[in-house]
């Protein structure tokens, strides 16, 4: 039996990010990264809208997006002078009724706080600076002047799996099926060949599929995989100075080169955990749902040519839409990196640095994650963010 002193289960970049600043934190240990889809033809990371923001509600959310952010500025600094993931620095716009507006209000009073650089404008404003919406029903919105945008997640994925091969760390192409647990510790992993590895620590990054690997272990986690549908589009008119919008419906929009990209449309109400093997897009939405807003929000999309769609997971934390970060509070060698709801791409870097910290220096450094610890999952006390796109 093979032995690693870490054991990460989920290759993407949230796996991929950890394994790489545990290095830069000076880890001399073992590293294994698992990962059943090396391709990553259906992780969530690589089936994203890959976009970047400021805007939540949460101060440790807008934290850690901030850390990429800084990231995504020094890019070639980190990985090297070809470094490239095509960011867009195209800003977000999140729109608001009259009943959204406290809301909005409340969150933007957040991001102040944290110097991200975002106006609150009225519907007067937001018709001066934007020439093609229509404001029919808004009451203000917010938009990101700067350190919000869109980015290639191939690319940025990429970077951070090329940087591993040069950094000591085994990349195991199989899936994990199995996690023994001996008392208050977690000793091994088995994996689909019947292999199994020992492990001194385990990382569940495994993104929607988190919930069964902490099963696994005997470990409850509400973390699901949840469908989202993304639609391509073409239109006539180009708008260069569109941000990523979000109307008051939950449907955004943004441009993507020629075309545009669109979604937003699920209903929470009635959403349920979604078929893991279910990567077929559900054209209805687009023609029901997002369509008549579109047309609404932007009345020079009321004639567009929809070409193509496709659907990622989220790996949707259904307790309060935010991360699970660090180990369990009785199994302490079990550490989650989880329940990202659909911000995960963003925020992946961050996870890494900060669990990095924890793992080499025994506490968080650069960034506090404690707000996320697993301890609320098993008191059933939401740490809830209200922005969630």
């Amino acid at each position: 039996m093979a032995r690693y002193d870490v054991v990460i289960i989920g290759g993407a970049i949230v796996g991929s990010s950890v394994a790489y600043y545990l290095r830069d934190e000076g880890f001399t240990g073992s590293i294994a990264l698992i990962e059943r889809d090396p391709q990553f033809a259906n992780a969530a990371t690589t089936l994203s809208c890959a976009s970047i923001r400021q805007q939540f509600s949460i101060p440790e959310n807008i934290r850690l997006s901030q850390f990429t952010l800084s990231l995504f500025r020094r890019l070639k600094e980190e990985f090297g002078p070809d470094a490239d993931i095509g960011f867009r620095e195209g800003g977000y716009l999140i729109l608001a009724g009259e009943n959204g507006l406290p809301i909005l209000k409340a969150n933007h009073g957040a991001q102040m706080a944290e110097g991200a650089d975002i106006v609150l404008e009225d519907a007067g404003q937001l018709q001066k600076r934007f020439s093609w919406i229509s404001t029919d029903g808004i009451t203000a919105g917010a938009y990101g002047r700067s350190g919000e945008g869109w980015f290639d997640a191939h690319a940025m994925l990429g970077l951070f799996r090329k940087a591993l091969k040069a950094r000591n760390v085994d990349l195991v192409t199989s899936e994990v099926v199995g996690v023994e647990r001996q008392g208050n510790r977690v000793a091994s992993v088995t994996l689909a060949s019947g292999e199994k590895l020992e492990a001194g620590i385990i990382i569940n990054a495994a993104g929607p599929n988190a919930g069964r690997v902490s099963a696994m272990a005997g470990l409850v986690l509400p973390v699901e995989p949840r469908k989202r549908n993304v639609f391509v589009f073409e239109a006539r008119d180009r708008f260069d100075d569109m941000p990523l919008m979000v109307d008051p419906s939950g449907v955004y929009v943004r441009p993507e080169g020629s075309v545009y990209i669109t979604g937003g449309a699920e209903s929470e109400d009635s959403e349920q955990a979604a078929d893991p093997q279910d990567f077929n897009p559900d054209w209805p939405l687009f023609e029901e749902v997002i369509w008549p807003v579109l047309a609404t929000r932007v009345p020079a999309f009321e004639a567009i040519k929809p070409t193509r769609a496709w659907v990622g997971h989220y790996d949707y934390n259904a307790l309060d839409q935010n991360a699970v970060i660090g180990p369990h509070p009785e199994v302490e060698n079990f550490i989650f990196a989880n329940g990202f709801s659909g911000h995960g791409l963003q925020q992946a870097p961050a996870v890494g640095k900060a669990l990095a910290e924890l793992i080499v220096h025994g506490g968080y450094r650069s960034i506090d994650c404690s707000a996320f610890g697993y301890q609320r999952i098993a008191e059933g006390r939401p740490f809830r963010e209200l922005n969630v796109i």
